[in-house]
C-alpha cells in the first residue's frame, strides 16, 4: 500500500495526503477516485498531455517512463526533469511514499 502526497501550484490548494493506496492503477486514477482534478483530455490514453504532473520523489514505485510518453511530456506546459503523464504513472508492487506536484488546473479547458 502506498500514501500518496499531492501539493499543488494552484493558489488556495492545500496539500493533500492519501493513505492505503493499492497498488495498479494510475496516479490519475487515484486523483479521480479522491476528487482531485487532474485533466485528461484524451481519457487516459498517452495522446496528450493534460494529466502532467511532477513527481517530487518515489518515481521507482512507477512503471517505467516510455519513449511515447516522453514524447507527449515534451508538449505539457512548463515540463521538467521530474516530468511524467499521470496516466502512466501506474504503482507498482510494494508500498512506499510519493511526493507528487499537480501543475495549476485552471490553465486547461475541458476534460
Amino acid at each position: 500500500m502506498y500514501t500518496i502526497h499531492i501539493a499543488f501550484e494552484e493558489k488556495g490548494k492545500e496539500p493533500v495526503v492519501l493513505n492505503n493506496i493499492a497498488d495498479d492503477q494510475s496516479l490519475l486514477e487515484v486523483c479521480l477516485d479522491n476528487n482531485i482534478e487532474l485533466h485528461h483530455n484524451c481519457g487516459a490514453v498517452c495522446a496528450c498531455s493534460t494529466c502532467h504532473l511532477y513527481v517530487e520523489k518515489g518515481s521507482e514505485w512507477l512503471a517505467e517512463l516510455s519513449d511515447k510518453e516522453e514524447d507527449f511530456i515534451d508538449r505539457a506546459v512548463n515540463p521538467r526533469i521530474n516530468s511524467r503523464l499521470g496516466c502512466q504513472c501506474v504503482l507498482q508492487k510494494g508500498d512506499g511514499d510519493i511526493h507528487i506536484t499537480l501543475p495549476d488546473q485552471t490553465q486547461f479547458l475541458g476534460e
